[in-house]
């Protein structure tokens, strides 16, 4: 259990931040940059919550939101055993399946894909494409911090996945309210 009794500590100031083991590395750091990453991830899903959602949706994104904090704890965690203990969290297998039995419920629900997709449409929706491109970005910053440091293989899936479940989880919403916003190639010119 985490408890904070102060939220300030001042061991940041000189540019560093601690990892779970209670090393230091630079707020520059590629590591650092993918765990912000995520966390921008988890709060653009937590302003695609305020939007009106059914129940499905809504607990689906709950468990998502708490698996980027396991995430964000698994990238905080130096080293090169990824099996998870009693004192080390990281990605499962078990999680990767579960967004992809979600993604392959939610496309049984969705017709075929017969164009690209604009972000848009139902302000859920969009709110879950911005969701879904800064997990992209996310996912970038975790490719470069395994190709620095060695991240959990599992954790690289994941983010991976969870781009995917969000993009067809921004059809659904969608779908629900009229259709995708379709690419219509040279439209403008």
């Amino acid at each position: 259990m985490v408890r904070l009794t102060r939220i300030y500590t001042r061991t940041g100031d000189g540019g560093e931040t601690g990892l779970v083991d209670g090393s230091r590395i630079p707020k520059s750091d590629a590591r650092l940059e993918a765990m912000g990453d995520v966390d921008e991830a988890n709060s653009a899903i937590g302003v695609a919550l305020t939007h009106a959602l059914g129940e499905t949706e809504r607990a689906m994104l709950g468990r998502i939101q708490n698996e980027l904090f396991d995430l964000g704890a698994d990238l905080a965690t130096p080293g090169q055993d990824f099996a998870p203990s009693d004192t080390t969290l990281r990605i499962i297998p078990d999680q990767v399946a579960r967004l992809e039995q979600e993604i392959d419920t939610m496309n049984l629900r969705l017709e075929s894909l017969r164009s690209f997709i604009l972000p848009g449409g139902h302000p859920a929706a969009a709110a879950i494409h911005l969701a879904r491109a800064i997990t992209r970005r996310a996912e970038r910053a975790c490719v470069v911090a395994d190709g620095t440091v060695g991240l959990n293989p599992v954790a690289l899936a994941y983010i991976n996945r969870l781009s995917d479940h969000l993009f067809v989880l921004a059809r659904l919403v969608n779908g629900a309210a009229g259709g995708d916003v379709l690419w219509a190639p040279g439209a403008t010119r």
